[in-house]
């Protein structure tokens, strides 16, 4: 469902060029809830953005739900992001002046689906995520941990098979980082979609069934996470990125 090959990107300024991913190779082949996981500056947030088609590689392929990203269009890339992947970022990106289901329904009503439609699925994807009552509410009267849930239902609204989360957590408190953790994997079990969270925090990837470890741009192994709690991802990761 999701695969990497020989994965190049780097970021080049007058001053400097900066090699962000050095040849990544990554394969997703089942619905589950995975973690890409380095420190700040490894590679992990720009492997997501190529995932999501939100840029495109130097060097190397990449495909996604059957689909070759790296060989799509702009125009190509727009509509399989529309339609194919969800993609949550920290900062929860909902616009003030409307409210949740208004936000939620946003991206099909910049594609022209009807009315109709978007009320009744945006309601029922902000009652699946428990926030069906905060449908009405704009983004200031929710919690961070409530508009978290209103970009998730965004990402969720054309039922895409893969869905992305940038440090999803970042901006919350541990109780609803908790809480949302157990979401994601939720959302992974009943609707068998590949849920993709790239994080630093070990306490966060003990959540995933499986942890991919970046470091300087290379992939450096993966981590099974069965049997272990954050100290033990901590420990597993210190002991791999050691032997690397």
């Amino acid at each position: 469902m999701i695969r990497c090959v020989n994965v190049h990107k780097a970021y080049r300024t007058p001053e400097r060029e900066v090699q962000a991913l050095r040849g990544v190779d990554l394969e997703i082949d089942r619905p589950g809830f995975y973690a890409i996981m380095g420190q700040s500056g490894s590679g992990k947030s720009t492997l997501l953005h190529l995932l999501g088609g939100l840029d495109k590689p130097d060097q190397g392929e990449l495909y996604v739900a059957g689909s070759a990203v790296h060989a799509m269009s702009e125009r190509e890339l727009d509509a399989f992001r529309r339609k194919q992947i969800g993609i949550v970022f920290q900062q929860f990106n909902l616009i003030p002046p409307l409210t949740a289901r208004e936000n939620v329904e946003l991206p099909g009503m910049l594609a022209g689906e009807s009315a109709e439609w978007l009320r009744g699925r945006s309601m029922e994807l902000l009652q699946a995520l428990g926030v069906g009552e905060r449908g009405g509410h704009r983004p200031d009267a929710l919690s961070g941990g409530e508009q978290q849930r209103v970009a998730i239902a965004r990402s969720l609204l054309y039922s895409p098979k893969v869905l992305l989360a940038d440090e999803p957590t970042g901006a919350l408190d541990s109780v609803s980082s908790g809480k949302l953790w157990g979401l994601l994997g939720q959302l992974a079990r009943e609707r068998e979609m590949v849920v993709v969270m790239v994080t630093h925090e070990p306490a966060a990837a003990a959540n995933c069934e499986e942890i991919f470890v970046v470091r300087d741009g290379r992939m450096f192994g993966k981590i099974a996470t069965e049997g272990l709690d954050a100290t033990g991802v901590a420990t597993r990761y210190q002991q791999l990125v050691r032997a690397a």
